[in-house]
């Protein structure tokens, strides 16, 4: 067995693991990355990048639909699902390839091939050829869609997210498992592409929203659309020839059956960690098996051993698992002078239509950060100005603030363009403005954005009436609801 020995080890060479390679090499140490997968991260091979191609294909095809709206007329519409999927792999795989590309130009004596798992606190051994020495380790093994295994029985064709993206043709119908973020992208972009789409949740929740007023607009809004049928338990799936058989009961208590080509599970993603042996690294670990960290600093304890990305199943996006990566090897490189590292302000975006945002603190971070004690501001963009020319006038945006200082905590949103909005607002509370400030800024017409000044000048004026009382306990903050 090949014996390595180097400052800093790193797990997985995901969006996290080449952040903390990087990290670790500015800081002078010699670093090491082990990888037993393919390269080229989830984002760019079965998330971000594939995803938003599918989702561009359905808006032309929504575009056309919705042009009559405007007194423009369009032919017959044609949806080409060969030509869809052919455009998604083939950009997909080029996304894939920078990706590959820059991982390829690292020294080749610093990429280890194979699956890692602990042997003692600074000891790894890949597969059975290589035995790693580190002084410290980052844990960066990314995470893997859940499917439950009553449900896989049932076959190939019940699939998670990441199948999606092979396929060669569109499906005639697909039944989408969750109504989180991913579920409800794909849901969407499958029904606008032509596809029978239902989707099944077995509470109310939609993609990260919290508040209960932009959580109701959003599933109301969505429902327009979409077939959700929120608060339905899944009883079974089975095979039934080229199909399967869904069984779901409701709130009531009624059962159904439907038949769908696919069943898409998205249900969330379990961090890749069961096969690292952690029992040997010397670590606490939550009843999950998932290590305990520091999110400033992204240790595990007082250890040499760091975790970043989708593996601590903290906030699964893109931009977090850089930062994370980044914390994680520039302080397991200086460990044990170990140091806070900058956490951005929270940004998740759902890129449906319209789109969801949330960012800085939420509604349930705030009943339990401020005890209820935030005003709200609000704005519904029915009747907003340029939406209403866009004939995309839907959707809700509240906006928190902190009495006494009047600074801007955060906001909830479902509405157009709702990406470019959530960047300006995060900008803001990383900025620490108050809400004063971000009036006095420039505002254009007619933009999407004089909808964010109504909402602001509505959480100023409610910022000047501070309750006597604090509020009741909150109903509808506790996770799941």
């Amino acid at each position: 067995m090949e014996q390595i020995r180097c400052d800093v080890a790193i797990i997985g060479a995901g969006s996290a693991g080449l952040s903390a390679y990087r990290a670790a090499r500015a800081a002078g140490k010699h670093a090491v990355m082990i990888e037993g997968g393919p390269y080229g991260t989830t984002c760019a091979r079965v998330g971000c990048m594939p995803s938003k191609l599918l989702i561009s294909a359905a808006e032309a095809a929504h575009a056309v639909h919705a042009a009559s709206g405007f007194g423009v007329h369009a032919g017959t519409v044609r949806i080409d699902g060969e030509a869809v999927m052919e455009r998604v792999r083939r950009e997909r795989d080029r996304f894939v390839g920078f990706v590959v590309e820059n991982v390829e130009q690292l020294p080749p004596e610093d990429k280890i091939r194979g699956y890692a798992r602990f042997a003692a606190p600074n000891r790894l051994l890949v597969d059975d050829h290589t035995e790693v020495h580190a002084e410290r380790i980052v844990i960066a093994t990314g995470s893997t869609p859940i499917v439950p295994e009553e449900w896989a029985l049932a076959g190939p064709r019940v699939i998670h997210s990441d199948a999606v993206f092979e396929w060669t043709d569109l499906p005639d119908s697909v039944a989408v498992i969750g109504t989180g973020v991913i579920g409800l992208e794909l849901g969407q972009a499958l029904h606008r592409l032509g596809v029978r789409v239902a989707l099944y949740a077995r509470g109310t929740s939609v993609a990260q929203l919290g508040d209960p007023e932009v959580l109701a607009d959003a599933a109301r809004t969505l429902q327009e659309e979409l077939d959700i049928r929120f608060e339905t338990q899944i009883v079974s799936v089975t095979a039934d020839g080229q199909q399967l058989v869904l069984t779901t009961r409701d709130a009531a208590g009624n059962e159904r059956q439907d038949r769908y080509d696919h069943v898409l599970v998205a249900i969330g993603r379990a961090p890749n960690v069961q096969a690292l042996r952690l029992d040997l690294a010397g670590i606490e670990r939550d009843r999950r098996g998932v290590p305990l960290y520091d999110r400033t600093t992204m240790q595990c304890g007082t250890s040499p051993i760091f975790i970043a990305g989708d593996a601590n199943d903290e906030l699964p996006l893109l931009p977090e698992a850089a930062d994370q990566g980044k914390i994680a090897g520039h302080n397991a490189a200086l460990y044990p002078d170990v140091q806070p590292g900058l956490r951005r302000t929270l940004l998740a975006i759902a890129f449906t239509e319209p789109q969801i945002a949330t960012l800085g603190a939420g509604w349930r971070a705030l009943w339990q950060s401020h005890g209820g004690r935030f005003a709200v501001g609000s704005v519904s963009f029915a009747n907003q100005g340029r939406s209403r020319v866009m004939l995309q006038n839907r959707g809700l945006l509240r906006v928190y603030g902190e009495y006494g200082s009047g600074r801007f905590l955060g906001a909830e949103m479902i509405g157009p363009r709702a990406e470019h909005l959530g960047h300006l607002l995060a900008w803001a509370v990383q900025a620490k403005l108050t809400v004063a400030a971000m009036l006095d800024m420039p505002f254009y017409h007619p933009v999407i954005e004089e909808g964010v000044r109504t909402a602001l000048r509505d959480l100023a004026e409610r910022l000047k009436h501070p309750p006597a009382e604090p509020p009741p306990p909150c109903p509808d903050c506790t996770p799941g609801t």
